[in-house]
């Protein structure tokens, strides 16, 4: 990974911060991704100091709006030209019955979710084919692999990540492009706080940092699998 160049997608915590981490300290040239300003310079600080490596950037951007998300790319290959790793990580979830939950938020979980990370997978792995060489790692869920009651919307949307993604795996991989799915089951980050649930005794229980669910997605993606789940209990 000396001197590629990765962009990261919802990298300010969680799992997304991790990966920045993790591809970073390989000599990475990472760009990481968020909303908030004064977090994300926080994160960039933080990454940069604690990996040694100062070829980390820091791009503001909206992934729920399309308009933005073309922006976005556009202005990444202005200063960037090619990128080497796409990490779709940015993402949310939505708690509740869904008969009970405004549409707006539905909507808004999906652009990002589905509409925003196919979006922008087609704008950068397009240019990876036609250069032949490439990686993306898709960040799942469990959730994709079942029906998920008060999660609705949220699982269904994430089975589109990951068969999207697994898809893809074999669609691109004689052009040299490898593309894995990364399927994390309860892990430490702000999903709750975001969805609006509160975790449950088993889901505190069996919750799994975000670093080394951050890490296993990097190995996999480098070897090219097409799909991974973090954890024994998980995989079980």
């Amino acid at each position: 990974m000396k001197d590629k160049v990765v962009f990261i997608t919802g990298a300010t915590a969680g799992i997304g911060k991790e990966t920045a981490r993790a591809l970073a300290k390989q000599g990475a040239h990472v760009i990481i991704s968020g909303r908030n300003p004064q977090k994300g310079a926080d994160v960039l600080e933080e990454l940069k100091s604690s990996t040694g490596n100062d070829q980390i950037e820091l791009m503001i951007s909206d992934l729920e709006d399309l308009a933005s998300v073309k922006k976005m790319a556009a202005d990444f290959k202005a200063k960037h030209g090619k990128l080497d790793v796409l990490i779709n990580n940015a993402g949310f979830g939505v708690f509740g019955y869904f008969a009970d939950t405004p549409y707006e938020r539905i909507e808004t979980m999906l652009n990002l979710d589905i509409v925003g990370l196919t979006h922008l997978t087609k704008l950068f792995t397009d240019d990876m084919k036609a250069r032949r060489s490439g990686y993306v790692l898709q960040v799942a869920s469990i959730g994709g692999y079942q029906p998920s009651p008060t999660y609705a919307a949220y699982a269904a949307a994430k089975a589109y990540v990951l068969l999207f993604g697994e898809a893809l795996n074999q669609e691109l991989k004689a052009f040299g492009v490898k593309v894995t799915v990364l399927s994390p089951g309860i892990t430490a980050t702000d999903f709750f706080e975001v969805s609006g649930q509160k975790p449950t005794l088993y889901q505190r229980l069996f919750m799994m940092p975000s670093r080394p669910v951050a890490e296993l997605g990097v190995r996999s993606m480098l070897k090219g699998k097409a799909s991974v789940i973090p954890g024994l209990l998980n995989n079980l």
